[in-house]
């Protein structure tokens, strides 16, 4: 029997930006690790598939639709989860968009998507969600950081946004700490998802030549995939990871990939 179901009730876990890619494959590791999992994303029918394959799997999961950034929908969405799955004692902000662009062409439009997502989006998650952690004193919170939290060219909103999620999880650490809930960040080099994708069309870059060139500069010499995050999430809201607070652990093949 997992270790999220051992000894007591099956715990709940909530991932964000679920729908594809890291999220995806969080929310299915989480769910083969003994989780029922909240699946959310912006909108609800584009869970089904996540939802579906935990499903087939054996594992028990919800499709929820939100926009992160509205406290009216986090909310429900939160209330939702607690009535249907149960406490959710597991948040893992994972929820995201790029407007990638020099800061002289950026808009004031593509600024405030991202802090809206990233930033607005993991405060109201954690808020609501840090209720049922504290009541059972016990809890998981992890964020979604970036390799580019450490400046990448065309990216000063997306580059703002995952810095100033590491100093939001160092601070919930600090703060959630004494009622036995953990904070941490996981900052993902480059990993193949759609959003890469997007990256590389962004560019006029051909996919496979970019794959090949980004994991060329990579120490490990590949380029990371949603299954490499997945893994390292489930190590952070493990019961062996209850000593692990207030970190940011970066995967990348290396030092920064």
């Amino acid at each position: 029997m997992s270790e999220a179901v051992a000894g007591g009730p099956q715990r709940v876990a909530v991932v964000t930006g679920a729908a594809r890619g890291i999220g995806a494959a969080t929310a299915r590791r989480l769910a083969a690790d003994g989780f029922a999992v909240a699946v959310l994303d912006l909108r609800e029918e584009d869970t089904a598939g996540t939802v579906a394959g935990i499903e087939q799997a054996g594992g028990r999961a919800l499709g929820v639709g939100a926009d992160v950034g509205d406290a009216d929908q986090v909310s429900a969405a939160v209330a939702r989860i607690a009535a249907e799955l149960g406490p959710p004692l597991v948040l893992v902000n994972n929820a995201g968009v790029t407007r990638d662009n020099l800061l002289f062409r950026m808009t004031d439009a593509d600024w405030d998507l991202v802090m809206h997502v990233h930033l607005r989006g993991s405060f109201l998650m954690t808020r609501a969600v840090q209720a049922h952690m504290v009541e059972a004193h016990w809890g998981r919170v992890v964020t979604l950081s970036s390799t580019s939290a450490l400046g990448n060219r065309g990216q000063a909103n997306y580059a703002t946004a995952k810095a100033g999620l590491q100093g939001f999880t160092k601070t919930l650490a600090v703060e959630l700490g004494k009622y036995g809930v953990t904070a941490n960040a996981v900052a993902p080099g480059f990993i193949v998802t759609e959003m890469t994708r997007a990256t590389a069309a962004r560019l006029g870059r051909d996919w496979d030549e970019y794959v090949a060139e980004r994991a060329a500069g990579i120490p490990v010499a590949r380029a990371g995939q949603p299954e490499d995050i997945a893994h390292t999430v489930s190590f952070l809201v493990s019961e062996g990871a209850g000593f692990v607070s207030g970190q940011v652990l970066y995967v990348a093949g290396g030092p920064r990939g």
